[in-house]
């Protein structure tokens, strides 16, 4: 079978392979800071102790993890333009939708590392006449942060495999552009491989940098 294949077409596919690539390092770069972000302020919220902000952010970290992410997907890209009135394309609603899902992952990542510093450190903080959020933003968050990076870059491997669902909206990704190419050359399965080599490369060297991270931080301890 493999005598079979022509990795010639390659060459000429390049250019839709790079524009597909970029937009999946951007739709994981966007989704990786806003789920951040959000996720932070939703781990904040729950334990921030106030009764009905806890239950509001618990309600959403809980209801996107329930949910299937090509559900979540599909979901927002016909869902939206009912609102808004316009349709807003398949990439900018896959950026929204990979945002707002992965908040409820990162949510609980950081909400283990924020529990994951000693509470005395937060009772000093108030000693010195620091609000809960200042506490939080100046003596425990910077901590949290330094312990979850490592799981916090894993998140984002697993995000950036899950960019290859919006295949299924048309959003043209690193797997709609081995599509097109193999459709336009012919040749799918090289097309295919040839991205799957990407996948595993990029992937492969974020793995590598996660686990010299985790050496680092297990030194600092």
């Amino acid at each position: 079978m493999l005598d079979h294949l022509d990795f010639s077409i390659i060459g000429p596919g390049l250019p839709f392979i790079w524009k597909g690539l970029l937009y999946s390092l951007k739709l994981t770069v966007v989704a990786m800071s806003g789920g951040i972000v959000l996720g932070t302020l939703l781990a904040l919220a729950r334990l921030s102790g106030g009764p009905v902000l806890a239950a509001a952010a618990t309600a959403y970290v809980n209801a996107m993890r329930s949910i299937p992410l090509l559900m979540v997907i599909l979901w927002f890209f016909f869902l939206i333009p009912l609102f808004t009135g316009a349709p807003m394309g398949a990439e900018n609603s896959a950026l929204i939708t990979f945002t707002a899902f992965e908040a409820a992952y990162y949510s609980e990542i950081m909400r283990a590392g924020i529990q994951s510093v000693p509470r005395g450190q937060v009772s000093a903080g108030f000693a010195l006449g620091m609000t809960y959020w200042q506490a939080m933003k100046i003596v425990v968050l910077p901590q949290a942060f330094r312990n979850m990076l490592p799981v916090l870059l894993t998140q984002t491997i697993i995000l950036f495999q899950d960019t290859s669902l919006v295949y299924a909206i048309g959003a043209s990704d690193l797997l709609k552009a081995a599509e097109v190419t193999g459709k336009n050359y012919n040749r799918p399965i090289e097309m295919y491989l040839f991205v799957a080599l990407i996948y595993f490369a990029i992937c492969f060297s974020l793995s590598m940098l996660v686990k010299h991270l985790q050496k680092r931080i297990a030194i600092i301890r």
